[in-house]
C-alpha cells in the first residue's frame, strides 16, 4: 500500500481481522485508541493491530511511503470511527 505525503487513512477498526503492518519505504505511524498510543515504523519494522482496536496509518514523510498490510483471519470489514 502507498500513502502520499501527509496522507492518513481514516480512523477505523475491523470486527474479525487483525492488521499486521510492515513498513517498506519511508516512515509511517500507526495511531491507536483505547488506550491512545502511537507506533512509529521505519523500513523493516512491524506493528500488530488487534481486532476491534480503532486505528489509522499516517505517512510521516515528506514523500510517498509504502507499507505491506496483511489481514487475517476472518471476514474483512472496514468500520469507520469518529475522528
Amino acid at each position: 500500500m502507498e500513502l502520499e505525503e501527509g496522507e492518513a487513512l481514516p480512523w477505523h477498526y475491523h470486527s474479525e481481522v487483525t492488521d499486521y503492518v510492515f513498513a517498506l519505504d519511508g516512515e509511517i505511524e500507526i495511531q491507536l485508541r483505547s488506550p491512545d498510543e502511537k507506533v512509529a515504523l521505519m523500513p523493516g519494522e512491524k506493528c500488530e493491530v488487534s481486532t476491534g482496536r480503532v486505528h489509522r496509518v499516517v505517512n510521516m514523510c515528506q514523500r510517498k511511503t509504502k507499507y505491506l498490510l496483511i489481514q487475517g483471519v476472518g471476514k474483512y470489514d472496514f468500520n469507520k470511527a469518529g475522528s
